[in-house]
This record gives structure tokens, C-alpha cells and sequence, in this order.
């Protein structure tokens, strides 16, 4: 006979912003949506995160294309 059971999976949800609700999901299962749309104004992110309409964007440092990563390169392409 079946009986009944929980199981604590708080660790295991992760969420993902979608058209302005947070969706909670279980490995690929859908678990609930929560709206945000109206919130926005409660998130708080870490300084080098921020919001752009839907999105959350990550700001950092990366080397400027123009700089050559490798010197001293033979005409083979050996460095």
C-alpha cells in the first residue's frame, strides 16, 4: 500500500526570471511562478549585478579585443 510522504527539496529549486515572474523549478519539473513585475523595487543585487527590463545582467572585466593575448609568436603561430 502507497502511503503519503514529503521531502524537503528547498536545496534543489532554481528559479529563472520569465516575462516578469520568477518560476521555481525542480530539476526541469515546473514547481510555482511567483510575480516580481511589481517588486522590483525590493530586489536587491550584488554591486556588479543589475536589471535591464526582464534580465538580470552581470557587469565585469574583460580584456579589450585589441589587446594581443600571447607575444613573441613565431609566423606558425607557436608561442
Amino acid at each position: 500500500m502507497l502511503k503519503p510522504k514529503k521531502l524537503d527539496v528547498t536545496q534543489r529549486v532554481t528559479g529563472k526570471l520569465i516575462d516578469g515572474q520568477l518560476h521555481l523549478f525542480l530539476d526541469e519539473q515546473l514547481v510555482g511562478k511567483m510575480d516580481i513585475s511589481n517588486s522590483a523595487e525590493n530586489l536587491q543585487l550584488e554591486p556588479n549585478f543589475e536589471t535591464f527590463g526582464n534580465k538580470i545582467i552581470q557587469n565585469y572585466m574583460a580584456p579589450d579585443e585589441s589587446e594581443p593575448r600571447y607575444t613573441d609568436c613565431d609566423e606558425g603561430g607557436w608561442c
